[in-house]
C-alpha cells in the first residue's frame, strides 16, 4: 500500500507535531497498524469511518477517530487526533489528506477536500 501526504496535510503534521512532539511517530505507528488492518485485513474495530455527504465519490474518503498520541497522556485511541484521508481502491493507495485536533476544529475541512478530489460530472 502506497502512502502519500498532500501539501496541506504535511502542513497540518508541522503545526500539531509543534504541540503533540511524538505525532510523526504516532503517524507512522498508525499507518503501519490501524490502516493496514482496515484496508488490507478487513478488521474494523470501530476506529475508521466513510465520510458522506461529500460532493466527492471517488476516491472513497475516511476519517480515522481513533488515533493514539503518546504526548496526549492518559487519552488512549480516543486522543481527540483526527485523520481525514483519500483511499483508491484500484491502486491501492492512500492520500492523507487532513489532521487536526478535536480541540481546535469541530470537524473536516469539507472545501479542502472537493477542492482537491472534485471532478464534474
Amino acid at each position: 500500500m502506497q502512502i502519500l501526504r498532500t501539501l496541506e496535510f504535511s502542513k497540518d503534521l508541522k503545526n500539531l507535531s509543534k504541540r503533540f512532539r511524538s505525532l510523526e511517530e504516532d503517524l507512522q505507528i498508525f499507518i503501519r497498524v490501524q490502516l493496514t488492518l482496515f484496508h488490507k485485513h478487513g478488521i474494523d474495530n470501530q476506529g475508521i469511518v466513510p465520510i458522506s455527504g461529500l460532493s466527492v465519490h471517488t476516491p472513497k474518503m475516511f476519517k480515522a477517530k481513533k488515533f493514539a498520541c503518546k504526548a496526549l497522556k492518559g487519552k488512549g485511541a480516543k486522543s481527540g487526533i483526527r485523520i481525514i484521508y483519500a483511499y483508491f481502491q484500484a491502486d491501492d493507495r492512500i492520500e492523507l489528506v487532513e489532521m487536526y485536533y478535536k480541540g481546535d476544529q469541530e470537524n473536516e475541512d469539507r472545501h479542502r477536500i472537493e477542492k482537491l478530489y472534485f471532478t464534474p460530472r
